[in-house]
């Protein structure tokens, strides 16, 4: 983020035409993926409903509301076009587990993190030990974890575990963050975004969708962790920009264009262009490692790096029209 005066003011020249964020966003995100849906979405999105009522999430106060609001099924079928129902339908369900966990972990951790610890205990003792629920949060968690280990092979289970376990704790270390006397550095902003993302315990789900398993050599391929990396930051960078009003106005801190914003003691269109940069430097960066790497994969090697590439593309489509965000719309930047 070491943006000089220079870069600053050409920016600010940049963003004065456009009305709102949605506006602001489309004229200067590279987005070379373009918009692609599932056919299965309808079932998946019925699916949602009636799992979050067998596990008994539904009836949580506020649960209902704020999955009419995020659309879990939409944001699935964005990201996994080519999904077949049943890896579409688990997408689904994992992706509103993690929105009910995160906004409930915000909730209780917001002013005191250490009411977190039993609620992220149970999470970890579920997902590392296979220990049984207390709660029906752990209940959901529990009942996902299964149809995971149904649908995945022992070592894409594994994979979900862990990567869902390092999300776990970034819930934490985001609500220490939050209850931090002063504002916490940009760097250390964007580390801890990077685990409460929830997006990489989705690629082992991106492995299962392949019709084979993919090698060795492909998983463990010197350029596949930056691609996984620069994918999940550009998939959770872009919800981020839709948000930050919102997350302006709540006091929220790990989000990537506010983090600018404190760097720079800028305007909000100048903070959020200059995340855009970043994004955009992150997406190239995606493209030229996959056409380095696409060589040497398999076809359902080229499926999986092409899931993680949908991750970026749906969370930028599903960003633009979901309720949740829709102080992006709004007129008035400032």
């Amino acid at each position: 983020m070491s943006t000089t005066h220079e870069e600053r003011a050409t920016v600010a020249q940049d963003v004065i035409a456009p009305t709102t964020l949605v506006e602001l966003i489309d004229a200067h995100l590279y987005m070379p993926f373009p918009f692609r849906r599932n056919p299965h979405e309808p079932a998946a999105a019925a699916g949602v409903d009636q799992w979050l009522r067998a596990t008994g999430l539904s009836e949580e106060p506020g649960v209902s509301a704020m999955i009419s609001h995020t659309r879990p099924a939409e944001l699935a079928s964005y990201n996994s076009p080519d999904a077949d129902p049943g890896v579409l339908q688990l997408v689904a369900h994992q992706i509103a587990y993690q929105f009910v966990f995160d906004d409930r972990a915000e909730e209780v951790g917001r002013h005191r993190p250490g009411r977190l610890l039993p609620m992220l205990c149970e999470s970890i003792a579920i997902l590392r030990d296979g220990a049984p629920p207390g709660t029906p949060l752990g209940a959901a968690l529990s009942d996902l974890y299964r149809q995971i280990r149904e649908r995945c092979t022992p070592a894409q289970a594994a994979r979900w575990a862990w990567k869902s376990r390092e999300y776990v704790h970034g819930l934490l270390y985001e609500a220490v963050a939050q209850a931090h006397p002063s504002p916490v550095p940009a760097g250390l902003c964007t580390s801890i975004r990077s685990l409460t993302a929830g997006v990489e315990p989705f690629y082992p789900l991106c492995e299962a969708a392949q019709p084979c398993e993919l090698t060795s050599g492909e998983l463990h391929h010197p350029l596949m962790p930056r691609l996984s990396r620069l994918s999940a930051d550009a998939a959770v960078w872009i919800p981020d920009l839709f948000s930050a009003v919102k997350e302006q106005r709540s006091g929220e801190l790990i989000n990537l264009a506010l983090a600018y914003q404190r760097a720079h003691q800028c305007p909000l269109p100048t903070a959020v262009t200059l995340a855009i940069q970043q994004i955009n430097r992150t997406i190239r960066e995606f493209e030229r490692l996959y056409d380095e790497i696409k060589p040497e994969l398999s076809p359902s090697g080229v499926g999986y790096v092409e899931g993680m590439a949908g991750w970026i593309r749906g969370c930028y489509y599903w960003s633009r029209t979901v309720p949740r965000y829709a102080d992006a719309a709004a007129p008035a930047l400032g």
